[in-house]
């Protein structure tokens, strides 16, 4: 039964196309998961806390299987935090517990990673 609710929380694939509707702006902030990631066992407070269906989702750890990570689409982060701060009323749990989510400038990131088409 765990199983099957991780299955319902965890994204498994990115959905944005690189063809979405026009935003009305760019945010100033995008979330980026660095190496402190583990995925959270199939139950990332991340994923949960996050606004924005299918931002989230979880890819196998390519150098540690049969473990996981959390990436974020950038396409579809609107930089809210919500994935780093304080989840919904009456948890205890801060977003992620393992620091594992870094808010980067969406300059710093398109310096590095190239223009998103927004």
């Amino acid at each position: 039964m765990a199983e099957f609710a991780a299955d319902k929380v965890v994204k498994r694939e990115p959905k944005s196309t690189g063809t979405t509707t026009k935003r009305k702006r760019k945010p100033h902030i995008l979330a980026v998961i660095n190496e402190c990631c583990t995925g959270c066992a199939g139950s990332p407070a991340c994923v949960e806390y996050c606004p924005v269906e299918d931002c989230m989702y979880w890819v196998p750890d390519t150098c540690h299987p049969p473990f996981g990570r959390i990436e974020v689409d950038p396409l579809l982060c609107i930089g809210c935090k919500l994935c780093i701060s304080k989840g919904p009323e009456g948890a205890f749990l801060e977003g992620c517990p393992w620091d594992a989510i870094d808010m980067v400038p969406l300059a710093e990131f398109e310096a590095e990673h190239g223009t998103l088409p927004y």
